[in-house]
């Protein structure tokens, strides 16, 4: 995959507004989302999907399903 930083200009700890993340596949010529992590969760923004519209979960069950791999 590759990942790149939206924009740098954030603070060392997340606010609410958190940090998006450009994910594109391997070699860069797809854009699959936006990742967005906010001290709250994350945000999966499939394709053009806005962060209101996009899927989000909570640290406590992001976890949880980390973990349980």
């Amino acid at each position: 995959m590759k990942v790149t930083i939206k924009d740098l200009s954030v603070d060392m700890e997340i606010k609410n507004n958190g940090v998006e993340l450009d994910v594109y596949s391997p070699d860069g010529s797809s854009h699959y989302g936006d990742l967005v992590v906010t001290k709250a969760g994350l945000v999966w923004c499939k394709g053009k999907t806005s962060r209101a519209n996009g899927t989000k979960i909570k640290w406590d069950k992001f976890i949880e399903w980390a973990e349980g791999q």
